[in-house]
C-alpha cells in the first residue's frame, strides 16, 4: 500500500508498530509523554491516518491497528527519496551512502551480503 506519510503521522504509526493495536487514548498518553502532544493533537493525526487508510479504528474503546507495515513505509520513503534525489537510480544513493562514510565496515559488509543474495 504505497503511500505518503509525514512525519508527524510517521511519528504515531511507530507508536503502533511498536505496540500493535492501541487504544487511541493510550497512544495520546504516548504521544503526550515523547512529544508533549495534546490529545486533539493526537487525535487529529489519528484521523488523517485513518482517512489515508493507514490505520484502521474498531470499537470498543477506539483501538487502533495499523493497516501500513513499517516495511511498507520504509519501501515507499526509500522509493520516493532515490526518485527526488537520485533522479531514480538506486545504485546512485548506495553511492553516496559508501562515499560519504556513512556506513560502518560491518554495514558494507551487510550490503555486500544482501547484493550478492539479490544476485
Amino acid at each position: 500500500m504505497a503511500m505518503k506519510l509525514f512525519d508527524a503521522e510517521l511519528k504515531l504509526m511507530e507508536v503502533l508498530w511498536k505496540n500493535g493495536d492501541t487504544t487511541a487514548s493510550r497512544i495520546a498518553e504516548i504521544m503526550n509523554q515523547q512529544y508533549e502532544w495534546k490529545k486533539t493533537t493526537t487525535y487529529t493525526f489519528i484521523k488523517r491516518c485513518i482517512d489515508k487508510g493507514a490505520i484502521e479504528r474498531s470499537e470498543p474503546n477506539f483501538v487502533c491497528r495499523p493497516l501500513v507495515t513499517i516495511e511498507e513505509a520504509r519501501e515507499y520513503e526509500t522509493a520516493e527519496l532515490i526518485s527526488k534525489m537520485y533522479g531514480g537510480a538506486g545504485d546512485q544513493l548506495v553511492a553516496s551512502l559508501l562515499g560519504g562514510n556513512i556506513l560502518s565496515k560491518e554495514e558494507i559488509e551487510r550490503l555486500k551480503r544482501i547484493v550478492r543474495e539479490l544476485g
